[in-house]
């Protein structure tokens, strides 16, 4: 196990540290001169949610958990996980567990019901589907390429931005009166993913389109690609299932804890496009 030095203590560990909101929130607790430690597998001090040994040493003199597992709580074995996780976190005497989670998925309720219940202060936020898909995951080849090719119809999604999520995961990791509370976060905004993919056209200049297709097209065209099929299977559940408009409503989640409102897709896609990430 590596050394932990002194200066490394009642530390703030985040998982899923070098991801979407990982990243972002581990730089905002170091902008802070907080105490953070990254939770993933290229840190120092490695950690792997297959492989239950890295989880101890990655626990020692931790304060808080941020909970973001990959690829995602619906994969079938994340409950049970996330189970053995928190039982390890509680052990190793963590005092607040945050999770992030998805909404309207069954799989993410039950692992918010396991931190709920883990005995030890806990804060859930729900999370809409992210802006940064488009820029920071798969979907960013298909604005690369000019079509955005979808089995998402005319279903509207309050689109929300990693830097909200980061900014909301921050303030309820660091300060006081956010614990024991579910946060649902969300966009300012319904938008279609056509809008969307309208949206990032106008602010690139570029010709982007979104194309509606079925969903067995879809799975079809990944599977022919060499996407992983356990990828492919999660995606296929996620616009299955959660993309069917059961979560087309807005929630007040980002003003109750940052007192603002959220960032608006176009002012994402704005940034999004003055930092090169679709050229």
């Amino acid at each position: 196990m590596a050394n932990i030095s002194k200066n490394e203590t009642n530390l703030t560990l985040v998982l899923g540290g070098t991801g979407k909101t990982g990243r972002r929130i581990v730089e905002r607790l170091e902008a802070q001169g907080l105490p953070v430690r990254v939770g993933a597998r290229s840190a120092a001090l490695p950690f792997d949610w297959a492989d239950s040994t890295t989880w101890a040493p990655v626990l020692q003199n931790v304060a808080a958990v941020y909970i973001a597992f990959y690829p995602d709580l619906a994969v079938p074995g994340a409950v049970d996980i996330i189970r053995a996780f928190v039982d390890q976190a509680v052990q190793s005497g963590v005092g607040h567990l945050v999770l992030l989670s998805g909404r309207g998925e069954p799989e993410a309720a039950q692992c918010e019901r396991i931190v709920q219940e883990s005995g030890i202060d806990w804060t859930v936020l729900r999370v809409s589907w992210f802006s940064e898909n488009f820029s920071e995951a798969f979907l960013r080849d298909l604005v690369l390429d000019g079509v955005v090719a979808l089995p998402a119809g005319a279903v509207q999604e309050p689109f929300i931005s990693a830097e909200d999520i980061a900014d909301a995961a921050v303030k309820v990791l660091t300060e006081p009166g956010y614990t024991g509370e579910l946060y649902e976060l969300t966009g300012p905004r319904l938008m279609t993913f056509a809008e969307a993919v309208g949206a990032i056209a106008q602010v690139t200049g570029r010709e982007v389109a979104y194309v509606p297709i079925s969903l067995e097209a879809f799975v079809a065209a990944l599977t022919e690609q060499g996407i992983p099929a356990d990828f492919v299977a999660l995606i296929r559940y996620l616009f299955d299932k959660v993309l069917d408009g059961h979560n087309a409503y807005l929630t007040d989640g980002v003003q109750r804890i940052l007192g603002r409102e959220p960032q608006d897709f176009t002012e994402y896609a704005q940034k999004t496009a003055m930092s090169g990430a679709w050229n």
